[in-house]
Formats: C-alpha cells, structure tokens, sequence
C-alpha cells in the first residue's frame, strides 16, 4: 500500500498519538525469508488480546500461524505478544460478528450491514469471512 511508510513513520513518530488509538505497528519474522516484515494495522483492544483483521491474499499474517511471536508498536510502546490467526471461515465470520458488534461503525467498511438493534447481520458476516481472517495478539 502507498500509504503505509507514511503510517509506519507516524507510528514512529512524537506524533503517534494522532493515530496510535485505532492503529499499530505489527512486526512478524518471515517464515522463509526470516526477515522482520512491519506492516500498520488498524486493531481492536480487548483487555491483554488485540484484534485485527486482515484481507486473506495479504500475506503478513501468514507468519503467525500457529502462535507466532510477534512485537507490536502499541501507543509508542514497543509490546511482546502471541498471535493466532482465525482462518476456519466459520469460526472467522464468529469472529468478525463479535469484532463488529464492539465497533458497529466499522461494519460498512467491509460491507457488513446493521439489523435494526445495530447489530453486524451474520450473513454479511459469512460471505466476509470467506475473503478475510482475524488475527488475535495476545500481549
């Protein structure tokens, strides 16, 4: 993405603050390559867990399949952490109707819509999680 070594930088930054409440820096290790690989993400914050999701053809998020350490630049602190990956496209769309209902104001990004109790519609939520996967830090 264009924009991400603006947002890596800003991370980086004194200036974080303008954008570190919705918005980390995750740093995995190449399963292969072995490099780091640092890639800005929007999150989720539930007590010691955060939660991300990710389109499934991105590829960072393949490395911390089965629990993978991972550092995570959160608030202008660098934090150790665990990350699980939920793939299964049942557990996924679970995932993203109880991610979506804590952030309902995100839903239409994806194209999850509402019900009438302002709640993600779970069929919105099947057919998403057929093109994204969550990934869970534990920190």
């Amino acid at each position: 993405m264009w924009f991400n070594p603006m947002m890596v930088w800003l991370l980086k930054s004194p200036m974080h603050g303008f954008i570190s409440k919705g918005v980390m820096l995750v740093t995995v290790t190449g399963r292969r390559s072995g490099k780091s690989i640092s890639t800005p993400t929007n999150y989720l914050r539930d007590g010691n867990s955060l939660w991300v999701i990710s389109w499934r053809d991105r590829n960072w998020w393949k490395n911390l399949r089965g629990g993978a350490q991972t550092r995570v630049l959160l608030a202008g602190k660098m934090v150790e952490g665990r990350g699980q990956v939920v793939e299964d496209e049942k557990q996924a769309a679970q995932a993203l109707f109880d991610y979506y209902r804590k952030v309902p104001q995100y839903a239409k990004y994806v194209q999850i819509g509402l019900d009438a109790a302002g709640l993600p519609i779970s069929a919105d939520c099947e057919r998403a999680a057929q093109k994204m996967v969550l990934v869970k830090i534990e920190i």
